[in-house]
């Protein structure tokens, strides 16, 4: 694999703004369930909802990464997996 290419600041924001709208947009739809659960417990216990947003995001974008340098499809069930296991974020994949 090719060394990874160095990110600017307006990617990055690109890319988290981009995150963060696809976790509210599944909190909003109910798809996945454990998106909208996963959300309602975070606050429930106390987080605040641009830390829970972050945290979903980061499952998110943990699962893309693999999706992407594994060359397979978006595995639903670990993704699923990942948001109800939270706050405690997934261990790196390397």
């Amino acid at each position: 694999m090719s060394e990874p290419t160095p990110v600017n600041d307006d990617e990055e924001e690109f890319a988290e703004s981009t995150l963060t709208q696809a976790i509210e947009n599944q909190i909003e739809s109910d798809t996945p369930p454990a998106a909208k659960a996963t959300f309602n417990k975070l606050k429930l216990v106390g987080y605040e909802r641009d830390e829970i947003l972050n945290l979903m995001a980061h499952v998110l974008a943990t699962e893309i990464d693999a999706m992407l340098d594994e060359d397979r499809a978006f595995d639903t069930q670990w993704y699923e997996a990942a948001l109800r296991a939270l706050p405690e974020l997934p261990p790196e994949k390397s």
